[in-house]
């Protein structure tokens, strides 16, 4: 399925290139892209996951046999990171936490909508969103509980769930699907203006994303801590797919959620397992260079599981 390739890998990857190369030969800066970030993150995408879960049909979406074999994975796949650096690699619990949290984050937003709605058009996203919907508040959650036990070796419990709220409802991301919901749930229809404003700014919001990753994968050199890496790499390229695929299979779930789930698992750490790195202070060089590597190899294994997927 070479066409699979040019068709639908290649333009998402040439969108983050060209942000990577006029970023790297100075003609955007960096402060233009952190800007541009700034936008897509912190407004253009909560806009987008906001409309997209106020008009989404909840009974047909959350399926529970999607969540459960994607989230399971994903936290076996946490865990794999975790009990891999501290037992292969010999790394600190709270560099394990961190480069756990690496292969827990998958890029399910700048990299799992455009790919997906690429390969099986804008009508197939549902199961992405209804992922996309827990991706943050579950995965944040898990890491900042860890990391906070960790830290405080199971004492201050009142700390640690301060630490975990404060974090997830900072994230606009969080924010724009809780409002989705809130709409859904409650009826209450959005104004013809107002929805026509949203549409307007959600379509800029991939594109902007994924020129704005390239720009900022120029400050992530990749140096030292290879092995870590590419264990890192390996879990969340090859593992969380396979055990979606496993689960997936397991409970018979329906085609266009099956594709949804393994495409979803099979994209690189997204470029929050930095944020949470950064956030701690612990394995940030591993961090980086995982979402650096990452990306560029999810070409290759992206499209060996596109071509698995038929």
């Amino acid at each position: 399925m070479l066409q699979s390739l040019i068709d639908v890998i290649l333009p998402v990857f040439l969108v983050i290139g060209a942000g990577y190369v006029s970023t790297l030969t100075g003609y955007f800066k960096e402060v233009h892209i952190d800007g541009l970030m700034k936008f897509t993150q912190g407004f253009a995408i909560p806009c987008l996951l906001f409309l997209a879960i106020a008009h989404l049909d909840l009974s047909a979406s959350f399926d529970p046999r999607l969540l459960g074999s994607f989230y399971t994975a994903a936290a076996l796949c946490f865990l794999a990171g975790a009990f891999g650096a501290r037992l292969i690699f010999k790394r600190e619990w709270e560099d394990c936490v961190a480069i756990g949290f690496c292969c827990l984050f998958s890029n399910s937003v700048l990299l799992g909508l455009p790919i997906t709605e690429r390969a099986y058009g804008p009508d197939n996203l549902t199961g992405n969103y209804a992922i996309i919907a827990f991706h943050s508040p579950f995965c944040y959650c898990v890491g900042i509980t860890v990391m906070e036990v960790i830290r405080n070796r199971g004492n201050g419990g009142m700390r640690m769930a301060r630490s975990v709220l404060s974090a997830m409802f900072k994230n606009a991301l969080i924010l724009g699907i809780a409002l989705g919901f809130i709409v859904n749930l409650t009826g209450v229809g959005i104004p013809a203006v107002a929805d026509e404003a949203l549409s307007l700014v959600t379509r800029a919001a991939l594109p902007g994303a994924l020129f704005a990753l390239g720009g900022v994968l120029v400050k992530y050199k990749p140096e030292g801590d290879l092995r870590t890496i590419g264990y890192v790499c390996c879990v969340s390229l090859v593992l969380h797919p396979s055990l979606v695929w496993l689960f997936g299979t397991a409970t018979a779930l329906p085609q266009d959620l099956f594709r949804s789930g393994v495409l979803n698992a099979a994209m690189a750490p997204g470029f929050n397992a930095y944020i949470f790195a950064n956030m701690y202070g612990r394995a940030k060089r591993v961090a980086a260079s995982s979402v650096l590597i990452g990306t560029g190899v999810s070409i290759l294994t992206v499209w060996m599981w596109l071509t698995l997927l038929g």
